[in-house]
């Protein structure tokens, strides 16, 4: 499933275009054309690092732990800021670097590792017993009976609960 897109590149590039060649202010294009001011700046620095591929939207990317490293170890080593280290890595987000930054000061190396999303593909499910061919023992015949009577009467219990409800309902002006 891919990431959904908020701005096309066709957005990004007219409002940059206004900045850089109309000589408009990022303020004003980022009211005029509704995106926010510091995504606007982002967009910019991104055209003038690396030209109209920086606009291009990107794929949701897997990055590796020794390259988080190197990003983490350039923001404490040259003082960058999040944003700056996203243009210089090429990062599409300063959110990315942010988590990575806090998980470095909270786990160290260990809070980098990629941790996937979603559910694990071995979840185990509770399969139904598959029956066998054998005939049941008169306990186990006692047990699935017990099991099936408690099933019925907490079922009646719930529902004589409602109705009582309901007749509450009722007598209440």
């Amino acid at each position: 499933m891919e990431r959904k897109v908020k701005y096309n590149y066709d957005f990004k590039l007219r409002c940059v275009k206004e900045v850089l060649k109309n000589h408009q202010t990022v303020d004003a294009v980022s009211k005029l054309y509704g995106c926010h001011h510091t995504t606007l700046h982002d967009w910019i620095r991104f055209y003038e690092k690396y030209g109209e591929k920086g606009l291009l939207p990107r794929k949701n990317k897997v990055y590796s732990l020794l390259f988080k490293l190197k990003v983490i170890k350039a923001i404490e080593k040259d003082l960058l800021s999040f944003s700056q280290a996203c243009i210089k890595f090429n990062i599409p987000t300063k959110s990315v670097v942010m988590n990575w930054h806090r998980n470095y000061k909270k786990d160290g190396v260990i809070g980098l590792n990629h941790k996937p999303r979603g559910k694990p593909k071995s979840m185990q499910f509770k399969r139904a017993k598959k029956k066998s061919n054998k005939p049941l023992t008169r306990e186990e015949e006692l047990l699935l009976e017990n099991e099936s009577l408690r099933a019925e009467l907490d079922l009646l219990k719930k529902l004589e609960a409602l109705i009582q409800q309901e007749q509450n309902k009722k007598h209440k002006p």
